[in-house]
């Protein structure tokens, strides 16, 4: 498992981006043995990063200041959150509220969207 960080935000590699087509999945690359990110919006209101986990990788309990949705865009994943346990798999969402406690873990390699709300 791995500390929850995100990436340092790139304006000019997001800007690459836009008013292109993309699939979300493409964005970043499995990487042997870690989690890899690339963050695609960076605004006041929020944020949305893609992320790749290799397989047994994961990110370890902790709470945000914000609602959080994450939505599995491939493979298989178990998330915890405020103590409950959930198997996700692609085309799967789920919401972390605000303050809450959660964390997940690779079951294969899996690939996610994580949309940051702020308020």
């Amino acid at each position: 498992m791995v500390d929850f960080k995100l990436e340092k935000p790139d304006n000019k590699k997001r800007e690459e981006l836009y008013a292109k087509v993309i699939v979300l999945k493409d964005i970043v690359s499995y990487q042997d043995g870690t989690v890899a990110s690339r963050m695609l919006v960076n605004k006041k209101a929020g944020s949305i990063t893609i992320f790749s986990f290799d397989e047994k990788e994961g990110l370890s309990e902790h709470t945000a200041p914000y609602d959080a949705v994450v939505s599995i865009i491939d493979g298989e994943c178990e998330v915890w959150v405020a103590g409950q346990t959930f198997q996700m798999k692609e085309g799967q969402t789920i919401i972390f509220p605000a303050n809450v406690p959660h964390a997940l873990s690779a079951i294969t390699r899996f690939k996610m969207t994580l949309t940051m709300i702020r308020e």
